[in-house]
């Protein structure tokens, strides 16, 4: 009981997103479902919420707790993926077709791991903005090395073509087949009985095992936030010349906290490669991916752990709300299929009619709408989402939560 009442707004936060698909498909089922369908992202899109939010979550294990903006992030993100889908198309040495998923996620997390050591070893050197170019520097020469080498391509005379993979990847208990699901945008059949009583679609798997994974990381990331050693980093961000005064070893430790952090965005970049089964160079290694996990961290508060993950889920609800037409978005096809023909073809201004007013600003704008709330965040909630609640509860949601039901005051 004490240790819920301590987990109590982890506990509330897991329980939202495992019932999230059974919400999601009763409201889409309901009277207004039309609506819902407008509003909520659908469950494909929380997919890549989980993976992407892990890789925004890693960025802010090392840029939010030691200050230290590591804007070539992308370099393990991309390592992870390409490494997960050259070892299961037979191009890693030692690994086999059908090394288990799981196995890979591992490996690739270690090989990046030794990558950032390398690259830290170096960047460490520096600080402030010149450590953010010299580590966009690096993601940049391995972006340009892995978009020029035919080796890595299925077509290198077509250019930097994307890796594919036909089978399915599996997450689970390696070994054990039953314990093992398929996942990916064509993963196949969908789990029918589970338990005796369950049934999911592939789309439903592919977000339960992915989630699954992305909690453990997690949960793995706030212990070692949490550890004396997670203490030393924030000193680090908070005074780094007082945490030297005081006898650390500040290099070493955040040289450590840059490992860590490759760790889990190798992670998320092999989920990717497994929920898509392809990977390009410009999905994977491009800095525009780290300035998108920047933005994740920025909406949902630095240095919160979590909060990249809600910022990441704003980002993609809005961006689906209003996307394309035919792309996912909720906005513009809900608008065309309910305001009708009278009101679709009258005239507002100057010949232009509501049909034209509504294909001008909104489809296809998603990203400019999406940069003008991020302007907004910046400038009346810089503290993000989640950090605001910290901020107005005096201390993180979970601590200040249990002390709430614990019944303490202070």
């Amino acid at each position: 009981m004490a240790y819920a009442r301590e987990q109590f707004a982890h506990l509330l936060v897991v329980a939202f997103f495992a019932a999230y698909p059974g919400i999601y498909a009763v409201l889409v089922n309901s009277p207004l479902g039309a609506e819902m369908v407008t509003v909520l992202p659908r469950v494909e899109t929380m997919v890549v919420v989980f993976y992407f939010g892990l890789f925004a979550m890693s960025f802010d294990f090392i840029s939010g707790y030691t200050g230290y903006l590591s804007f070539g992030h992308t370099a393990f993100y991309g390592t992870g993926a390409y490494f997960v889908v050259l070892a299961a198309n037979g191009k890693v040495p030692l690994l086999g077709p059908n090394t288990p998923f799981v196995y890979l996620l591992v490996v690739g997390g270690v090989l990046a791991v030794v990558l950032a050591l390398l690259i830290g070893a170096v960047s460490f050197r520096l600080s402030g903005v010149y450590f953010a170019m010299i580590t966009l520097g690096f993601a940049q020469v391995l972006y340009v090395f892995v978009r020029e080498w035919g080796y890595l391509a299925n077509n290198p005379r077509d250019g930097p073509a994307v890796l594919e993979r036909t089978d399915p990847f599996s997450i689970g208990v390696p070994g054990v087949d039953s314990l093992n699901l398929a996942i990916g945008q064509l993963a196949g059949d969908a789990v029918d009985g589970f338990l005796g009583v369950l049934s999911f679609t592939q789309a439903e798997v592919s977000y339960y095992m992915i989630g699954l994974v992305v909690l453990l990381c997690y949960f793995a990331m706030q212990r070692i936030i949490h550890s004396p050693f997670g203490r030393v980093l924030v000193a680090i961000r908070e005074n780094e010349e007082r945490a030297e005064a005081i006898g650390y070893n500040t290099f070493w430790y955040k040289l450590g906290a840059f490992a860590v952090s490759a760790f889990f965005a190798a992670i998320a970049g092999g989920l990717l490669a497994g929920f898509q089964r392809s990977v390009s160079p410009e999905n994977t290694f491009y800095f525009l991916v780290t300035g998108d996990a920047l933005l994740a961290a920025i909406i949902g508060g630095f240095g919160t752990l979590a909060g990249p993950l809600f910022g990441w889920l704003f980002d993609e609800s809005v961006t689906e709300f209003l996307s394309k037409a035919g792309e996912g978005g909720g906005l513009l096809p809900y608008l065309r299929d309910n305001l009708g023909e009278a009101t679709m073809s009258t005239e507002l201004f100057n010949g232009l009619t509501v049909n034209e007013a509504i294909d001008t600003f909104l489809n296809g704008h998603a990203e400019l709408y999406v940069g003008a709330i991020f302007v907004l965040f910046v400038l009346f909630v810089p503290s993000g989402l989640l950090g605001t609640v910290r901020d107005r509860l005096g201390g993180p949601v979970g601590e200040q939560l249990a002390k709430r039901l614990r019944g303490d005051d202070e």
